[in-house]
């Protein structure tokens, strides 16, 4: 495997493992409610916010495992996600008000959803490419990247990203491999210059085949094996966790 210049690495199931918050939507539910209520409305109780609040969350899942089989996937935008997701079917009033409200509300909706730990091994990682060059940044899906941004400020690992590119704030989605390329010109690198490390096969590895990643390496997550379709696209590599990445990493370094 070549030596990179730049390793790109996804957020969830790479960066950190992510664990879903069983009263997520009940407490964003209880939110929204409190919102619609100091706005006027009173159309609509809790319960069927939560209800709504799920049914959308399980729509846009299904519609983020049909995007894997487009070439060139946009992202779905926060507006487009509580409007036609979650409120379709809500009074005028209520939908164009959480419509208003899109992006607070897909920010506090990834906050609730997921609890979040650094992998073992990952400051570990960063480190080592820091001490020889090689220059870290994320390239993710994300509803709101705003979160994983906070999150990474939170833990400090922020300062050892060269740049972070999330699908929301750019507009498109991996597999596209658009994405890879928008880090690869900010970083100043050819994308066959770097690694691109992922934990899904149906988004990370057809993405980095697709970009002509000079490597893409599958790092094993929980949600590995949940592929929607098989895929033809294969990883370079593949490691269990951050440690087993950095030795791929040393081999390339001696």
């Amino acid at each position: 495997m070549i030596r990179p210049r730049a390793l790109l690495l996804d957020f969830g199931g790479v960066i950190v493992e992510t664990a879903r918050r069983p009263s997520w939507a009940a407490e964003l539910a209880a939110e929204v409610h409190g919102m619609l209520g100091r706005a006027g409305f009173t159309g609509l109780r809790t319960d069927e916010v939560e209800s709504d609040i799920r049914a959308g969350a399980r729509a846009d899942s299904y519609w983020k495992d049909s995007t894997s089989r487009q070439l060139a996937p946009r992202e779905m935008t926060h507006r487009g996600f509580w409007a036609d997701y979650v409120a379709a079917d809500w009074p005028e009033q209520a939908r164009a008000l959480v419509t208003a409200e899109a992006t607070p509300l897909c920010r506090r909706m990834g906050e609730l959803r997921s609890d979040r730990k650094v992998r073992p091994g990952m400051e570990e990682l960063l480190a080592a490419c820091r001490e020889h060059g090689v220059r870290p940044a994320v390239v993710s899906n994300a509803l709101c990247g705003t979160v994983h941004r906070d999150y990474l400020a939170g833990s400090g690992l922020d300062r050892e990203m060269a740049v972070q590119v999330y699908s929301d704030e750019v507009g498109v989605r991996k597999p596209n491999p658009e994405m890879i390329w928008i880090a690869c010109r900010a970083l100043g690198v050819d994308p066959g210059d770097v690694w691109y490390v992922g934990d899904n096969h149906d988004r990370d590895v057809v993405c980095g085949a697709r970009a002509g990643a000079g490597a893409t390496v599958l790092m094993v997550s929980h949600s590995t094996e949940k592929v929607p379709y098989p895929v033809r696209q294969r990883p370079h590599a593949t490691v269990e966790n951050p440690y087993g990445l950095l030795s791929l990493l040393e081999e390339t370094w001696m």
